[in-house]
C-alpha cells in the first residue's frame, strides 16, 4: 500500500516510517532490563494491550509515521488543530497554486443539524444544483487569481480570495501515541465527513505498521467507554451487580489476556461497593 485516493483530487501517502510493534514492546522492556530478550507474539501482545490500557504511551511515542497528504484548506485546518505533529506545507507565496478544489457529491449535500451546532442532518433537495454552483463559483475565482499571477500581482496577494475548497499539500508527521490520539477524535462518526475520509486512510497504513498496537488502540480507545465517579454511581444504584455471574462472565474464554479479565472482576467489586 503506497498512496489511497481521497474525495476528488486528495490522496494520503506514507512516505516514511520508523518503528513498529517490536519497537513499542522494547521500549516499555528496557525498563525493567529485558529488552534484548526475545519474547513470544503473545506475551508482545498482552503488554501492548496493557501499555495501551494503562495509558502508558511513552513507549508508542518511539514509532514514527510520515505522511504525504493532499487535500482542501478546510480538512487541513481540521487536521491543524491537534498540536502534536510536524507540518511542512507547499506555500502560495511561491508557487502557483493548480486549479484543484473540492466540490461534494450531492449525497454530501445537508442542511445544517438541529441538535449540533457544527454537524449536518439531511440530504438538500437541490444537491445536484448546488455542487453545480459551488463548482462553477470556485471556478471563476480561480480564473481571476491565474489572471492575477499572469498579471504580475505577488502570489501572496492574488491568493487571498481562494476558497477554502483549494486543494493543499503537506508532510506530515506523528509519533503513534499522538497519531492515535488524532484518529480517535477524527475517526469518530461525529467528525465530518471529509476529514474522516483522511483519517480512515491513515488508518489503514497504521492497521499494517503495527497490527498490535492498533487491536489495542480499537479496544480501548476507538471502540470503548469510560465512566466518571458519578456516572459509577448511577450505575450502581440502577442494578445490583450479581458477584457470581460477573465471575461466570470473567471466566469466558474470550478475554484476550488473564489481566484484562482480573481487572474486569476489579471494576465489578467497585460497583458492587458503590450499590445500595
Amino acid at each position: 500500500m503506497t498512496m489511497i485516493r481521497c474525495l476528488d483530487h486528495g490522496f494520503v501517502e506514507l512516505v516514511d516510517a520508523m518503528g513498529n510493534d517490536q519497537t513499542i514492546v522494547r521500549s516499555a522492556r528496557v525498563s525493567y532490563g529485558n529488552d534484548l530478550e526475545m519474547q513470544s507474539i503473545k506475551a508482545d501482545r498482552a503488554l501492548i494491550r496493557y501499555l495501551m490500557r494503562h495509558r502508558h504511551t511513552t513507549p508508542l511515542e518511539c514509532v514514527v509515521l510520515v505522511f504525504h497528504i493532499k487535500m482542501p484548506i478546510f480538512v487541513a485546518r481540521q487536521m491543524v488543530r491537534h498540536r502534536m505533529s510536524s507540518i511542512n506545507e507547499i506555500s502560495a507565496r511561491y508557487t502557483e497554486l493548480p486549479e484543484e478544489f473540492y466540490v461534494p457529491e450531492p449525497e454530501h449535500i445537508c442542511y445544517q443539524a438541529t441538535d449540533n451546532k457544527q454537524g449536518r442532518s439531511g440530504v438538500m433537495e437541490h444537491g445536484e444544483q448546488e455542487a453545480s454552483m459551488l463548482e462553477v463559483e470556485a471556478s471563476t475565482t480561480f480564473k481571476l487569481y491565474q489572471g492575477r499571477v499572469k498579471a504580475g500581482m505577488a502570489k501572496e496577494l492574488a491568493r487571498i480570495n481562494l476558497p477554502l475548497s483549494t486543494y493543499t499539500r503537506w508532510y506530515q508527521k506523528f509519533d503513534l501515541h499522538n497519531l492515535f490520539h488524532f484518529l480517535s477524535l477524527r475517526l469518530d462518526k461525529h467528525a465530518q465527513y471529509e476529514t474522516r475520509v483522511y483519517a480512515e486512510a491513515m488508518a489503514s497504513f497504521v492497521k499494517e505498521r503495527v497490527p498490535l498496537a492498533w487491536e489495542a488502540f480499537e479496544d480501548f480507545r476507538l471502540n470503548a467507554v469510560t465512566f466518571s465517579a458519578a456516572e459509577l454511581r448511577a450505575l450502581a444504584r440502577t442494578f445490583r451487580v450479581d458477584s457470581s455471574g460477573a465471575a461466570m462472565e470473567a471466566d469466558n474464554s474470550t478475554w484476550p489476556t488473564d489481566r484484562e479479565r482480573t481487572e474486569y472482576l476489579e471494576k465489578i467489586a467497585m460497583i458492587e461497593k458503590l450499590a445500595p
